[in-house]
């Protein structure tokens, strides 16, 4: 049976089946899954194994279920690494009478996989395919793991969410810094910026801001200056579309006054942003902010389709296009 990784978040209970497969691109949330599996299981033993273990001998994964003493009534068996290479020892302990919840982890599954296609078919399995998160749920992560801190304001939401380049495991670690240092519940922006240790996103943002206002001399300077890590060119790319999508909405409203519609934007621009939107505003029309944004998407495309590239020139050569065309 297949379920979705948001309703298994709110009730893990919600899985009834014997043996559940987890796969997926995200680490944070199969991490978290994890942790749920041992909270709601403090009493029973939990028996972890990697997946070649079991290949090499599978008389081992066999003896736990089959031997269940008066001591230990319940276990729960954890299978790390797992992939098509363990269906047929799952196939074999399918039909037989056992009392064990197994839960199995998997990277990302093709579509054509053996397991995934064998899991989402059965009505005795369960899967739980564990995709990457988007920045809604990211921020409702935040909201919610930090409710009740006084500060928790949408810039300092954003200036969290913006620190983790869609990462709930650098999220997660991030949020627990701040639980710590805040430890009387009242974030201090510049308090969180220090600790989140932004000067370099910071540096960013400016060679960004420099380059869609046409700035050829600013930007020049800023690029030799910035280090880009290539750990975070997904958040340089988001940083990028977010303004240029917040370019394109000030253009499709099609009035004059660019002070009032950028004042009415929602959610609302940073006050010390809105000098910067204003000029950029004046340089990019709807025409040109459309082809930018479709020269992003294919960065993105190929990015993530080619692994062995140089991302960090990529990025520079970006933003030097994204400066000339500025002033097209």
């Amino acid at each position: 049976m297949l379920y979705k990784s948001y309703l298994i978040e709110q009730n893990f209970n919600t899985l009834k089946d014997n043996i559940t497969l987890f796969y997926g691109e995200n680490i944070g949330l199969k991490k978290e899954f994890k942790d749920l599996i041992k909270f709601n299981n403090k009493n029973k033993k939990i028996i972890k194994f990697l997946q070649d273990q079991i290949l090499k001998n599978k008389n081992i994964l066999f003896n736990e279920i089959n031997n269940i003493s008066l001591f230990e009534k319940e276990k729960i068996i954890l299978i790390d690494n797992a992939d098509d290479k363990i269906l047929e020892t799952l196939k074999e302990i399918e039909d037989k009478s056992y009392d064990i919840k197994i839960y199995i982890f998997s990277e990302i599954l093709e579509k054509k996989s053996k397991i995934r296609n064998y899991f989402e078919k059965s009505k005795k399995y369960g899967i739980v395919p564990c995709y990457q998160d988007n920045e809604i749920g990211l921020k409702k992560i935040i909201s919610n793991k930090l409710k009740g801190y006084e500060g928790l304001t949408p810039y300092n939401v954003n200036l969290i969410f913006e620190n983790c380049d869609f990462d709930r495991s650098k999220l997660l670690n991030e949020i627990e810094k701040i639980r710590i240092f805040f430890d009387k519940k009242k974030i201090e922006t510049i308090k969180l910026q220090m600790l989140l240790n932004v000067k370099s996103s910071d540096n960013f943002d400016n060679l960004k801001d420099a380059a869609l206002a046409g700035n050829k001399i600013k930007t020049n300077e800023l690029l030799s200056q910035t280090i880009i890590e290539t750990e975070k060119v997904m958040y340089y790319l988001n940083a990028i579309n977010q303004r240029l999508d917040k370019l394109m909405e000030i253009n499709q409203s099609g009035e004059k006054n660019l002070v009032g519609i950028i004042d009415n934007l929602k959610p609302p621009i940073f006050w010390k942003d809105k000098p910067k939107v204003i000029e950029q505003a004046k340089k990019w029309s709807l025409e040109k902010t459309k082809k930018m944004r479709e020269k992003t998407y294919n960065f993105e495309v190929y990015i993530k389709s080619n692994s062995i590239v140089n991302k960090d020139l990529l990025v520079r050569k970006l933003i030097i296009d994204m400066c000339l065309f500025a002033n097209a």
